[in-house]
């Protein structure tokens, strides 16, 4: 598409170009041509006054002498303003139109020519005639229409006026006069093809000539620059990766040689995207070349320090005290990327993650060597960032793992080997059955039992995340169909929701299809989401009111390890809340606990809206909350979680628990 545009382009200025060059080559020609019609003209009026003087040779004379005045005077006007090249389509058409013109006041002398007796003045005037019209064509050879709009009026006078003498001489001499227009004027079409064809060629070998100039120009240029981005960063000036990967590799060579070590740091700038987010892609590029520069200022200059791309940079370090020296210069720097940096007058602060591995105590190989301090980073970052982390082999194993997941995590959905077991949510005063919560398990077959967030992490990393979720609510829509069988209709199942699954599918969307389904009310379901997920208004503010308005009941898990915002629970009609279990655990022996307690079941009071706490494992510690004012309970006191198909002999035995604790009551 480019090359046609160019080529179109390229096409578009060559006609432009032979369209000047005619205008110019008309009026290069003009002068000689204007004075040679003038001496004409006054030769052949005198030669006409000596035959038979008149009036009408005066004239015709002055008329003639006038209108080149007039041309000459506009060719003067047109060289002074460039016109050829600024106005050039205005030009030619004025030349054309002075030529026509000039030849409709040369038709005149046939005419003039029969009023003087004697056929020889007649035969002089017509001569006249087909020698200036071939003259002109003869001058005009780039641009045909002057010649003919000039020469035509005046081959035509010239035969009407030698058929109007009735002669038969006159007749065929009249044909001759028109073939020999016909001969001229096609001679100058072919000469302005010509002429066109000519220039052209020579513009187009200019053209490749000028193009093939520049883009040899550009492969220099290219080339230049292409060696030094083989080798540095463009932005920082810093190593780039290819100077990484070759310097590395030469660096590990000296040291097998010389039995020395060989430190290697992974350095990544943390919140480095809100950066360029909220303060643009030119305060990004002025910290990464203030962060580079200080970098340089750490380390020592026998030291390979790169910016492998991003807001990521390596540091290679080698020598006997390579580890003492890196766990130093990364102490260093992170200490220097803390420091403020202004831009713009804008102050910017971040930090920075480093995860660092050596040579050869971890690896042997570049890419292992490289593989092991990402491994180190990932730990870094994965630990709360702005830290340095030295890989150990447990890193690389977790991290295999958690990709064993992701590799393995649809299958085992599909396969089924992912299953839904319920808790048992009770009352603390009766021991009544109040509802069950969804939890995941899934026992690996070759890594042994999964934990839950690893599930969801895996699921999230392979984008199986709305599958996981579509699994737990068919599973929990199905014991909701079945609770009326057990005497417990119009119970709620609650399943958790992760903070990132808001942004990653419609939850709304997805559990309606569940619950149109089964045919089951919205109200059965109760979604469980993290206070962080609630704060979050812009991926799941949207979510949480879509669900609220079709009836299903939203549950804040973990309650009061985040930072819930009273605003956000009124606004969202929130149905209950979970206290984490960190609060629960110990209670009868924590007043601190017994007092936060007391807080959140007092606000849950005044909000009405439901408390749960979880984690109960001790008789001790049911009865605290109890008296603290707590109505719902879950742990493993009441039941662990068990599949579906062991809750009825759970609930069988559960009920006569309850009915001997109420007696006792």
């Amino acid at each position: 598409m480019l090359e046609s545009q160019e080529a179109g382009g390229s096409a578009t200025t060559i006609a432009s170009e032979i369209r000047i060059a005619q205008a110019r080559a008309v009026l290069h020609s003009l002068t000689i041509s204007i004075w040679a019609n003038s001496f004409i003209a006054l030769t052949t009026a005198a030669i006409l006054w000596l035959h038979q003087p008149s009036d009408a040779l005066i004239y015709w004379l002055s008329a003639i002498c006038g209108l080149n005045l007039a041309r000459v005077f506009a060719s003067v006007i047109i060289h002074r303003n460039d016109g050829a090249v600024r106005h050039t389509e205005l030009t030619l058409r004025f030349l054309s139109g002075a030529a026509f013109v000039s030849g409709c006041l040369w038709a005149f002398v046939p005419f003039l020519g029969l009023a003087v007796e004697g056929d020889r003045a007649h035969a002089y005037v017509i001569f006249i005639i087909a020698g200036i019209c071939a003259g002109s064509i003869i001058q005009s050879t780039a641009y045909s229409r002057v010649a003919i709009l000039f020469g035509a009026p005046q081959m035509l006078a010239a035969v009407t006026s030698l058929l109007m003498t009735g002669s038969l001489i006159a007749v065929v001499v009249s044909v001759d006069v028109l073939l020999l227009m016909v001969m001229m004027f096609r001679s100058s079409l072919i000469s302005e093809k010509n002429f066109i064809a000519s220039h052209g060629d020579r513009l187009k070998a200019v053209s490749l000539a000028r193009s093939l100039s520049k883009a040899n120009a550009e492969i220099r240029s290219t080339n230049q620059q292409l060696e030094i981005l083989a080798s540095r960063d463009a932005l920082t000036g810093l190593g780039n990766r290819a100077a990484f990967n070759l310097g590395l590799a030469e660096v590990l060579d000296r040291s097998r040689r010389d039995d020395s070590p060989v430190a290697l740091m992974i350095i990544d700038l943390d919140g480095f995207k809100s950066i360029n987010d909220t303060m643009g892609h030119s305060v990004g590029d002025a910290v990464l070349v203030e962060l580079a520069r200080r970098l340089q200022e750490t380390a020592s200059d026998r030291e390979l320090v790169v910016r492998l791309g991003g807001d990521e940079f390596a540091v290679v370090l080698e020598g006997p005290d390579a580890f003492a020296r890196a766990r130093a210069a990364a102490t260093g720097f992170m200490a220097r990327v803390a420091e403020t940096i202004v831009v713009d007058d804008r102050e910017v602060t971040t930090g920075t993650s480093i995860g660092l591995a050596l040579f050869p105590d971890h690896a042997r190989l570049p890419h292992e060597l490289f593989a092991c301090a990402d491994i180190a980073l990932y730990a870094a970052k994965d630990q709360g960032r702005r830290r340095v982390c030295i890989f150990d082999p447990e890193m690389k194993r977790q991290l295999d793992r958690q990709r064993q997941l992701e590799i393995d995590v649809q299958a085992a959905l599909a396969a089924g080997e992912i299953k839904v077991f319920f808790q048992p949510q009770v009352g603390l005063a009766d021991g009544s059955v109040t509802g069950f919560e969804a939890l995941i398990r899934w026992t690996h077959p070759s890594l042994g039992p999964v934990a839950p967030p690893e599930i969801v992490r895996a699921a999230r990393s392979a984008h199986a995340s709305e599958a996981l979720t579509r699994h737990v609510a068919m599973a929990s829509a199905k014991l909701v169909g079945d609770l009326p069988s057990m005497g417990l209709a119009g119970l709620s199942v609650a399943i958790n929701v992760s903070p990132g699954e808001f942004s990653a599918y419609s939850l709304s969307s997805t559990l309606r299809e569940v619950v149109e389904l089964f045919g089951i009310d919205p109200s059965c379901f109760e979604v469980e989401i993290t206070e962080e997920a609630m704060l979050d208004t812009v991926a799941a503010g949207a979510e949480l009111g879509r669900l609220e308005q079709m009836g299903f009941r939203i549950a804040v898990d973990d309650f009061g390890m985040g930072h819930s915002s009273l605003a956000y629970l009124m606004d969202l009609k929130v149905d209950r809340l979970k206290i984490d279990r960190n609060f629960v655990s110990g209670i009868a022996q924590s007043r601190p606990n017994q007092a936060l307690v007391s807080a959140l079941v007092g606000m849950g009071h005044a909000l009405s809206i439901d408390i749960v706490v979880e984690g109960v494992e001790t008789a001790e510690d049911a009865e605290v909350l109890r008296m603290l004012g707590c109505r719902f309970g879950q742990g493993y006191l009441y039941g662990r979680p068990m599949p579906q198909d062991t809750l009825r002999t759970w609930i069988d035995s559960h009920a006569g628990n309850a009915r001997s604790i109420t007696a006792e009551a």
